[in-house]
């Protein structure tokens, strides 16, 4: 079968969406989807897929699979890559509702510059109970705590923002991050696995971030990442709510409101290409 795809990019975290094929594609052929088409020699190559189908409760529900087939709560990138498809093919609406993992997240696509599409998504609520993340641990909350990787001790901070988080504050990145991230991403402590952050604090209202994507690895930027990594600081009290998350590829505003809890992210999309994919 040929499946359809069109191709965006949010600072370089790249996915590939998909509507809704018939019939429609159980959780098992996704997986393998994802494996094939995100393939970067092989097929069409991207961090992962987001798979749009019927929703009864927003306008369209979004499935999120890894690079290598895992499923995914949440992608704020994601989310708002949605947004900029949606609008897309109906230019009468600037605001969706999407439902991922039943939780509902709205996104409103707010103008158009020469990096692209202006894109604003709420993320709900951050959650820093261990139990709701999740975390092994008999430690109510995992807040600059050590963890044990490869018998060091690593003070992190684990929030889940949809999908769970390990943020983890340096002076420079002048080290293995990579090699690090993939080790706490399949730490014992984590029964999902986790998304790693490694966040440099440059004043109260501007951090660096670079990302180890769970199921997927090193990718240009990160939403959820991003969004983990200011919470994890303003709980330190090292930034103040509205903050600048700035990666190699570009930076996200993330703010995390007071008046109802939520977190408020911001930054640019851009369409590549669309297609067909051979998959069989």
């Amino acid at each position: 079968m040929y499946v359809v795809f069109s191709k965006y990019h949010a600072l370089q975290n790249d996915f590939l969406i998909i509507n809704q094929t018939k019939p429609k594609m159980s959780k098992a052929r996704l997986s393998r989807l994802a494996r094939s088409i995100c393939n970067r020699r092989c097929g069409v190559g991207a961090d992962g897929i987001l798979y749009l189908s019927e929703s009864k409760k927003g306008d369209r529900r979004i499935d999120v699979f890894n690079a290598d087939g895992s499923w995914a709560e949440k992608s704020g990138n994601g989310l708002r890559i949605a947004g900029v498809h949606e609008f897309l093919h109906n230019k009468k609406k600037r605001t969706f509702v999407f439902e991922a993992a039943g939780k509902l997240d709205k996104v409103k696509v707010l103008k158009f510059t020469q990096q692209g599409y202006v894109v604003e998504s709420n993320l709900g609520k951050p959650e820093f109970r261990t139990e709701l993340i999740p975390v092994r641990t008999k430690q109510l909350y995992m807040i600059n705590t050590p963890l044990v990787v490869g018998g060091v001790k690593f003070p992190v901070t684990c929030v889940a923002v949809g999908n769970p988080h390990a943020v983890l504050f340096v002076d420079d990145f002048d080290f293995d991050w990579k090699a690090l991230g993939a080790e706490i991403e399949v730490n014992r402590a984590f029964p999902n696995r986790t998304n790693v952050e490694f966040a440099k604090v440059i004043s109260r209202k501007k951090i660096k971030v670079a990302g180890w994507e769970r199921g997927a690895g090193s990718t240009g930027s990160s939403g959820t990442g991003a969004a983990a990594a200011v919470c994890a600081a303003i709980m330190l009290g090292l930034v103040d709510r509205s903050c600048e998350v700035v990666f190699e590829t570009g930076s996200l505003l993330v703010k995390w409101l007071e008046a109802n809890n939520s977190i408020e992210l911001t930054g640019p999309v851009k369409f590549i290409a669309t297609g067909k994919f051979e998959f069989k």
